[in-house]
């Protein structure tokens, strides 16, 4: 795999900003063309891939809530598209991934995500390592839950792509997907790949030190070896 900022958590990644919420004023979008016509947005909490093209945008997490209208307004400044963001597909269910699933679903954008993306948002609980970091979460509002979910894997045909996403149980969490985007060669792995040491896994969640090898180990002999990450 060919490591770029595509897929790559920042190091204020879950575990850490759902203790101390950001003053999300200060914060600004970054897009950063990574190959063809997908982007990657930087801002608080996971990285965001986009998918921009004729037929309209698909996002891959949006951060947090009060950002999304900075993330719409970074995605238009592109001028490749007039079209929304028609498709939200959420990596797992943590808050600085699915923050922002309430105001792009109320702009009519489409969440995607997992089954157990889906149950965790709407029964909340806790969330935790098993050790020092344990937080707990409220029951998302109904305007935040996907409403297309799936079991093993699901196919976005847009833009020129068939942008599969893929499960991957019990890594970080039992909801986890990976999103490839097989024609532009570029993987989106949510926080079962992070670059700033050694990962958060919700335990709580799901998540296990083993799945999150497995989930690993069978990701890179599904990708082609020069993937983007």
């Amino acid at each position: 795999m060919i490591l770029s900022l595509a897929g790559t958590a920042l190091v204020n990644g879950s575990a850490v900003v759902a203790q101390q919420q950001p003053d999300f004023s200060k914060v600004q979008i970054k897009a950063t063309k990574v190959s063809g016509n997908i982007y990657m947005l930087e801002g608080q909490g996971g990285n965001i891939a986009a998918s921009v093209g004729e037929d309209g945008i698909v996002i891959v997490d949006d951060q947090f809530a009060p950002l999304a209208e900075k993330i719409q307004a970074t995605l238009k400044e592109l001028k490749i598209t007039d079209k929304p963001v028609r498709f939200v597909i959420n990596t797992h269910y943590h808050g600085d991934h699915t923050g922002g699933n309430e105001p792009f679903s109320n702009a009519g954008s489409t969440v995607i995500a997992q089954d157990n993306v889906r149950k965790r948002l709407e029964s909340g609980g806790t969330a935790g390592n098993g050790g020092s970091i344990k937080m707990e979460n409220k029951p998302a509002p109904k305007a935040a839950l996907p409403i297309l979910t799936f079991e093993h894997d699901v196919t976005v045909h847009l833009n020129g792509e068939d942008i599969r996403a893929l499960h991957f149980p019990s890594g970080h969490t039992d909801g986890d997907s990976i999103i490839f985007f097989p024609k532009n060669n570029v993987v989106h792995m949510g926080d079962d790949f992070v670059r700033y040491g050694f990962p958060f896994i919700d335990v709580a969640s799901g998540g296990s030190v083993q799945g999150m090898i497995d989930a690993m180990e069978k990701a890179t002999a599904q990708l082609p070896a020069d993937v983007k990450v």
